[in-house]
């Protein structure tokens, strides 16, 4: 029996290479790799002094793995399985009306939340998407990703109104998707990425003109609303050689009366404190609240830790993001929002917890609906 066990085993983590060769080697002929800095961009890059030995760094010293090898991580996500990590049916979605989010005053505020990360910004007049992942299918290898809870969203590409900006956080599949790139690109007037990240969006036919690369405390001023790039501390890549090849950002929304934050991926710092003291306070922060876990601490937050964040940009109220889509992590599917609220309550910081599509107008009373229970 121990002879068998040991053979099972060998055969095991054979077939697993297999599928991860073959993986990397269809990934590596999609098109939704991506594509590449020049030399020139590279060479750029290096003088901002965060692109080093070609690859960018974070602040503070930031390990990506803070417990266990990859592989044994990858082991455990692929066959350890977590009662409840996904709901038993889809979540309550409210579909947005396309005309509401058409007709809008330079006063308002509001904020409708897809799922995970993506969501939409109304705000000086303005239409801002953050990190459009708009699609059912995660990446190039759709049957070895994360499955969305939902069949459909609360909207669709083609259905949302013109778009001013598109603000990306990061390259990776869960903030960057291909397919959406590809429905917006020509119903969006400018695509404001990180350093590096541009690359990707040419290589997908985004008409060059319409990318501006941001670095760290760069803005772009549009009539009435201005837009940051604040650092994060996270880490990239679309594949298994391009580790950290193209930068990562937070996001800073400044009108003469209005401030919305938008935290991206990534592991709690100082940098929020620093972001706070500098851009806030804020009417609303979005904070990444998900996909955790003690093997990539650094990385992303524990729940609590993201409403320290949310007061350390002196944020009046938080609306965790980067959950109610996928399953990423070891945890339950709603512990995020459970953490969550429990610490904000402890804190006596407002929480917001919209219905996937339910927009959340500053001004009014905050979703505060329990659904997730």
């Amino acid at each position: 029996m121990r002879r068998f066990l040991k053979v099972t085993g060998r055969l095991a983590l054979v077939l697993l290479a297999v599928l991860v060769v073959a993986g990397v080697a269809f990934a590596n002929l999609s098109p939704e790799l991506g594509g590449k800095p020049t030399k020139a961009q590279k060479v750029a890059y290096a003088r901002t002094g965060r692109y080093v030995d070609g690859e960018f760094r974070n602040l503070e010293p930031t390990e990506v793995m803070t417990g266990g090898s990859t592989f044994s991580v990858l082991w455990r996500f692929l066959f350890a399985k977590v009662p409840n990590a996904a709901p038993a049916a889809p979540l309550p979605t409210q579909p947005l009306d396309s005309a509401t989010i058409t007709h809008k005053t330079p006063e308002l505020v509001r904020v409708t939340w897809f799922g995970h990360s993506a969501s939409l910004v109304e705000i000086g007049g303005k239409n801002v998407l953050l990190d459009p992942m708009l699609s059912v299918q995660m990446g190039p290898l759709p049957w070895v990703t994360p499955k969305r809870y939902n069949p459909s969203l609360a909207i669709t590409a083609e259905q949302l109104p013109a778009i001013d900006a598109v603000l990306i956080s990061h390259d990776h599949y869960d903030h960057l998707d291909y397919q959406t790139i590809r429905r917006l690109k020509d119903m969006t007037v400018r695509f404001l990425v990180p350093l590096g990240v541009g690359a990707h969006l040419l290589a997908w036919g985004v008409d060059p003109a319409k990318v501006q690369e941001l670095d760290w405390q760069d803005s772009v001023q549009l009539p009435g609303l201005t837009i940051i790039s604040t650092p994060a501390r996270h880490f990239s890549g679309r594949g298994l050689t391009n580790r950290n090849s193209t930068s990562w950002s937070s996001w800073v929304l400044k009108t003469p009366t209005h401030r919305v934050f938008y935290s991206g991926d990534g592991g709690y710092g100082q940098h929020f404190r620093a972001i706070g003291r500098q851009h806030g306070p804020f009417d609303v922060a979005l904070l990444e609240c998900g996909q955790y876990d003690a093997n990539w601490a650094q990385i992303h937050m524990m729940p609590e830790q993201s409403v320290q964040a949310a007061l350390d940009v002196r944020a009046r109220a938080m609306l965790p993001v980067h959950w109610g889509a996928f399953t990423e992590a070891h945890h339950t599917w709603n512990e995020p929002v459970r953490r969550a609220t429990a610490a904000a309550a402890l804190h006596q910081l407002p929480i917001t917890t919209p219905e996937l599509g339910q927009p959340v107008t500053l001004g009014q009373p905050l979703p505060q609906r329990r659904w997730w229970e």
